[in-house]
């Protein structure tokens, strides 16, 4: 998508530069009028690396970003110009693909961009939040406050996906194990059982039957049956992505044990986030904007999303939380009573923090829940397994003796 460079006067009075994403030039200036801003010129944005890259897909990981942000805000705190920092971090940078952003990002401070814009011209890339909140910083001047607020952010975050994933490998290993016992037992174990039992000719189970077919088939296709199943995969994973989003993120919140943990998590997401752009500086709508798209659970994002007419319009944040039924009882009177003692900005760290602490707890009891109904329910299908094919041996042996 083309970029579009604005000279624009901002509710505020300041003139300053906005780098604009649009189809076309009408687009993106109606978009700048939108937010209430007076463009004095526009020019069309140079070609760059941003344009190469897919606004959908991360340059840097989240941890080398965390890195980047830890040494940023080392220099600035040590009283060293943002071009200067740059350069030393470029020196020190080892991704390849991130050395390119960056150094397209110093171009663009070289010829007076400001720093948020740099980031923020780089679409999805990166995450709202932070060129938000480094534009906050800048309109502060205090971009060392707004840096070390967004670390602690971050590093909740981090955290957060770090103990999440740490919990859910032991359940994936036995689930694997478990299935490949399964894809074994219907392709080696079986047919050898069907050939035994072939020699008797015998009338089998009904049951035993059926196994037998769906051994014989796998067997017999099984290259096409692969491919199936990894036709339906990708057709699930493009449906999530696209229209099915919302859907699927509905079904998680509703699966036993784990949708508590994943409501949390979305609660955890937006009151951080907020919390993190209002100590910032950022106006109360377009933080709310911005912290519901920082929400992973596309279902709960667009909740949110739909309070900012009312919020706009004067009504209480709390209130229209509360409307959505998608915010716990807890959180909604925690902001209640941020807002009515003027505290609203330590009480969402207080909830993002309450909520840390019990998301971790509660990851704790759903791994020593899961684990043992995993062993359950896979004992169960073998022991049917066997069952199906040892019950017609018993019964041979019983007709054998009589």
């Amino acid at each position: 998508m083309p970029e579009f460079i604005f000279k624009v006067g901002t509710p505020d009075g300041q003139i300053v530069d906005r780098h604009i994403q649009a189809d076309t030039v009408a687009a993106a200036q109606d978009e700048l009028q939108r937010q209430g801003m007076h463009v004095f010129a526009k020019r069309r944005g140079r070609v760059s690396l941003r344009d190469i890259l897919p606004r959908s897909r991360k340059v840097v990981s989240t941890e080398r970003f965390l890195t980047f942000n830890q040494e940023l805000l080392a220099l600035v705190k040590a009283g060293l110009p943002i071009l200067q920092s740059f350069d030393i971090m470029l020196e020190r940078q080892k991704s390849e693909r991130f050395r390119e952003v960056l150094a397209d990002i110093r171009e663009k401070l070289k010829s007076g961009v400001a720093l948020s814009d740099a980031f923020a011209s780089y679409g999805e890339a990166f995450p709202p939040i932070y060129s938000t909140s480094l534009r906050a910083g800048e309109r502060s001047g205090d971009l060392e406050g707004v840096l070390r607020r967004f670390l602690k952010y971050q590093k909740m975050m981090v955290g957060l996906r770090k103990r999440v994933v740490t919990a859910l490998i032991y359940p994936s290993i036995l689930i694997t194990l478990s299935f490949g016992m399964v894809i074994i037992m219907l392709t080696k174990v079986i047919p050898k059982f069907a050939e035994f039992y072939a020699g008797f000719n015998a009338e089998l189970p009904p049951f035993t039957r059926l196994l037998i077919s769906i051994a014989n088939a796998l067997n017999s296709h099984f290259l096409i049956s692969v491919v199936i199943l990894v036709i339906l995969l990708l057709l699930l994973r493009q449906w999530i992505s696209t229209s099915g989003r919302v859907a699927w993120d509905r079904l998680k919140l509703n699966v036993p044990l784990v949708g508590g943990v994943l409501h949390r998590v979305a609660v955890m997401q937006f009151t951080q986030s907020l919390g993190t752009l209002l100590s910032g500086g950022t106006p109360m709508v377009p933080a709310i904007e911005i912290a519901s798209q920082s929400v992973g659970n596309q279902m709960i994002s667009g909740k949110i999303a739909g309070i900012v007419q009312r919020v706009r319009e004067g009504e209480p944040l709390w209130r229209s939380l509360e409307e959505t039924k998608v915010i716990t009882d807890l959180a909604v009177e925690m902001i209640k009573v941020g807002e009515s003692t003027g505290s609203l900005t330590e009480m969402l760290t207080n909830v993002s923090e309450f909520y840390d602490e019990e998301i971790e707890a509660r990851l704790s009891r759903v791994v020593a829940a899961i684990e043992p109904i995993i062993l359950v329910f896979m004992g169960l299908v073998i022991a049917t397994l066997l069952y199906a094919f040892y019950l017609p041996l018993f019964q041979l042996s019983s007709v054998g003796q009589q």
